[in-house]
C-alpha cells in the first residue's frame, strides 16, 4: 500500500468532503482511477481510515469490548465513493465542492463479516458499477489486513447543496 506518497491527503479530502470530526471517516486516498465516460465506467478508489480507541463512538459501542460500528464502515465507504465521484466529475476543481453534496439513494447487499476493532486500518476499495449523469452506483468493500470485513452496493447522487 502506498502510504508515503498519497494520492489525496487529509487536507485535500477536507477540501472536497463537507464532513468534519467526528464524522470524517477517510484519512487518506492511496489509489484513484477516474473515468467519467457514462458508457464504460471504470473508476476505482482505495482509501483508508485508521481506527483508534480514541474514536468517540467507542464510548458506547461497546465500553467493555470496543467494536467499530457497521454503520460507520458503510459511511466511510460512502465518503470514499463520494471522493471518487467528485474527482471523476470535476477533476481538481475543489471550488465545485463548496456548492455540491453527495446523497445516498440506496444501500444494498450489505454484509458484515469480521468485527473491526481499535488498532485496525480499515481499507475501503470501491469500483464504479454504473454511472449516469450525477448518479453513481458503486461496489464497495472494506478490508483489514487483506481480510474482507464488510461490503455493500451503494447508489448516490451528487447534487447542488442549495437544492
Amino acid at each position: 500500500m502506498q502510504t508515503n506518497n498519497p494520492i489525496m491527503d487529509i487536507e485535500k479530502i477536507r477540501q472536497i468532503l463537507p464532513h468534519r470530526y467526528p464524522m470524517l471517516l477517510v484519512d487518506r486516498v492511496v489509489e484513484l482511477v477516474c473515468n467519467s465516460n457514462d458508457s464504460q465506467p471504470d473508476g476505482y478508489i482505495k482509501a483508508y481510515k485508521n481506527v483508534t480507541i480514541n474514536e468517540e463512538v467507542f464510548l458506547g459501542h461497546f465500553p467493555n469490548k470496543p467494536i467499530y460500528p457497521g454503520v460507520m464502515q458503510i459511511e466511510g465507504m460512502a465518503q470514499a465513493g463520494g471522493l471518487l465521484a467528485f474527482v471523476s466529475m470535476f477533476g481538481d476543481n475543489v471550488e465545485e465542492a463548496k456548492n455540491k453534496i453527495v446523497y445516498f439513494m440506496t444501500i444494498d447487499n450489505v454484509k458484515f463479516r469480521i468485527p473491526v476493532v481499535p488498532g485496525d486500518r480499515l481499507v475501503y476499495e470501491l469500483k464504479v458499477l454504473k454511472h449516469k449523469g450525477s448518479v453513481w452506483q458503486l461496489g464497495a468493500k472494506a478490508f483489514v489486513d487483506d481480510k474482507l470485513v464488510s461490503e455493500a452496493e451503494l447508489k448516490a447522487m451528487i447534487a447542488d447543496s442549495e437544492s
